[in-house]
């Protein structure tokens, strides 16, 4: 049974997250959202995955997004420290951590910094500068500006300029309309999944803008990370291309590359074959 939990960081912050544990701690996958997104992301496989047989599940909304609500500074560095300070809260030395897009980056930054507590990565839509495509392309290339206007929101925010209410984004909800559109159109209804302004009416701008500098930000040097990986690609390349991206992979020491037909939102698009790619790859790395 899933545990809604709580706890504060060293800066009054409180991260929500969400625990599937049987009686002692177990092996520990920490399932880490994407850009604009929140713990809801993961709500379908933690409620289908066998794994939970076997495996404590651990899902959290970063700072600043769904319930961990904060309208300051926000970014890599800030979510590694929330996300040790986690795993010490919830009791784990070491985790499988399983990122989509910006959660994946999150997951590289964090094996770089912390690799002691990393048993092994699962990189679903890894976001390189180099690979970026289309809107991230764009964005990458206005990232000065972005990154020159946080500061003026997240002032803004502190001194209670901001928006007093935002919309609650259940992501089970959101694919579950995709899932019907799919059905009856044979086409993954995207718009809604990249627009600006669906992502704004539940996250905190000055939030969103360092989202944007952070998925569009530099990788740590893959090289020096060698806990085992299994990465999922798309083979749409909405955001990034993925031959780009495949190559780029090849730095890392172990890892394991599947394509899944999908143009970026993998865990809506195809979640029964990432589902099984992700069991299968783990059945593995415990053996």
């Amino acid at each position: 049974m899933e545990e809604a939990r709580t706890f504060t960081t060293g800066d009054g912050v409180r991260i929500a997250y969400r625990l599937v544990r049987q009686g002692a701690p177990r092996r520990t996958l920490v399932l880490i959202h994407g850009l604009a997104s929140n713990l809801t992301r993961w709500s379908e496989f933690v409620a289908t995955t066998r794994l939970a047989e076997s495996w404590d599940l651990l899902r959290l909304d970063l700072r600043g997004h769904g319930a961990s609500l904060c309208r300051g500074r926000v970014g890599m560095q800030v979510w590694c420290d929330d996300l040790a300070a986690l795993l010490d809260a919830a009791d784990v030395p070491r985790a499988v951590l399983i990122g989509h897009c910006l959660g994946a980056n999150l997951a590289l930054w964090f094996a770089h910094r912390a690799p002691q507590r990393v048993a092994g990565l699962v990189l679903i839509e890894p976001m390189f500068r180099q690979a970026l495509a289309g809107t991230l392309a764009r964005v990458a290339a206005w990232r000065p500006l972005c990154a020159a206007l946080v500061p003026l929101f997240t002032a803004t925010a502190a001194l209670g300029l901001h928006r007093r209410r935002l919309a609650q984004l259940d992501l089970v909800e959101l694919d579950r309309a995709a899932h019907a559109t799919m059905a009856a159109a044979g086409a993954f209804p995207q718009a809604r999944y990249a627009s600006p302004l669906e992502d704004l009416r539940s996250l905190p701008t000055g939030v969103y803008l360092q989202d944007l500098v952070a998925v569009t930000g530099p990788l740590p040097e893959l090289a020096s990370l060698p806990a085992p990986t299994l990465a999922l690609l798309s083979t749409g390349g909405t955001f990034s291309d993925p031959e780009t991206t495949a190559g780029l992979l090849a730095a890392l020491p172990d890892c394991r590359i599947e394509r899944i037909a999908a143009q970026h939102w993998i865990p809506t698009e195809q979640p029964l074959a990432m589902r099984a790619a992700i069991e299968d790859w783990c059945a593995r790395l415990s053996h």
